[in-house]
């Protein structure tokens, strides 16, 4: 059923255990270590893009904070109005909730995937999905992409002489299945390499989980599911890690590790180009403020007269002309001429005393 995944998986495990198989031998622990580490480079690098769209939408998230609380406070009577409302506001501002959980539900199926195809190289197994194979058969049995020599290979491979395959509580018949390749390991043999990748897994999670913490605001960490899922992160995962790593082979806890150890330099990387950014934007909003601010001793000049002034001036000139234009008008009905007091003399008295004097 989840063949479209195994398959995939083992094809990029193939490709580079034959890379490294070819400088450090086909059997070499080493080579089946970095095919394994580089896995989960190849991984991460085309996740590498949703990753950073996902620190922006967790970003984002924090940010709209304080509008969330609003809404959800104005519509808490009111749940359809509210999920319009907040599905509005993420429209408006083109936040995608989905693209915080991408990267983590596409590593979820690559683990099961890897976990799957490394069980398989040891399928002796009468437990849960184990085919119960004797020890002659499974070292003769392709898995998946890899052929029975590469079996062979996998089962002769050693990590300070503990198998890649084996994990702390494995039954002593599927130990047997080492015997022909390389010899059965002892369980402290194999807890001598596990436990210390059990302690880095969980350290490495937690620090990683810590940094993601120290970015969030206020704001964001007094939400009550953020308090939750911040407690979850920085303890519980690590601690499953811990409980869980005497079950886990140990090419899974490199697997863990090396997926924590590329996490903490890529959350250093877009962090740091985050912050730049943000940098950035503020020097240019200084430099704006900087350029639109008045020359030292200059007097500050108001916007709103210089808007105004034409206004006032056209209403003057105006005014001017209409009383020209009464002026002239008086002028032309006859007169003109004032009195000394600054009355203006009747316009038809001089023809009356004329004709008096006729």
């Amino acid at each position: 059923m989840l063949d479209i995944i195994y398959w995939p998986v083992s094809a990029i495990l193939w490709f580079w255990h034959k890379a490294f198989g070819f400088v450090f031998g086909a059997d070499s622990g080493l080579a089946w270590s970095l095919a394994i580490v580089f896995l989960v480079f190849t991984l991460r690098l085309v996740l590498y893009k949703p990753f950073v769209k996902q620190v922006r939408t967790t970003k984002q998230m924090q940010e709209l904070q304080p509008q969330i609380k609003e809404l959800q406070k104005k519509y808490k009577n009111d749940r359809e109005t509210m999920a319009r409302e907040m599905q509005k506001l993420q429209k408006e501002h083109g936040f995608n909730p989905l693209m915080g959980c991408l990267p983590v539900l596409v590593q979820v199926p690559v683990f099961l995937g890897l976990f799957h195809v490394l069980r398989s190289f040891n399928r002796t197994g009468s437990g849960f999905g184990q085919l119960d194979m004797s020890a002659y058969d499974n070292a003769h049995t392709a898995n998946y992409i890899f052929s029975a020599a590469d079996v062979q290979s996998f089962l002769s491979a050693r990590i300070f002489g503990a198998p890649i395959a084996a994990f702390i509580t494995a039954p002593q018949s599927e130990m047997e299945a080492f015997a022909d390749w390389g010899g059965t390991p002892t369980r402290l043999t194999i807890a001598l390499v596990a436990i210390p990748l059990m302690v880095i897994a969980g350290l490495a999670t937690h620090f990683n989980a810590r940094a993601s913490v120290q970015r969030q605001t206020p704001e964001a960490a007094a939400n009550p599911q953020a308090a939750i899922m911040n407690k979850l992160s920085l303890w519980v995962f690590p601690l499953g890690v811990m409980v869980g790593g005497p079950f886990l082979m140990i090419g899974i806890l490199i697997y863990w590790v090396a997926n924590n150890i590329w996490t903490y330099g890529q959350q250093h990387l877009v962090f740091g180009r985050m912050d730049k950014e943000a940098e950035e934007k503020k020097a240019k909003k200084l430099e704006l403020r900087a350029q639109n601010a008045p020359k030292p001793g200059a007097k500050p000049v108001d916007v709103r007269k210089k808007q105004d002034a034409p206004a006032e001036d056209t209403q003057s000139t105006n005014g001017t002309a209409a009383s020209n234009g009464t002026a002239k008008q008086t002028a032309k009905q006859g007169g003109g001429k004032r009195r000394p007091g600054g009355q203006q003399r009747p316009g038809n008295r001089g023809r009356a005393n004329q004709k008096r004097k006729r």
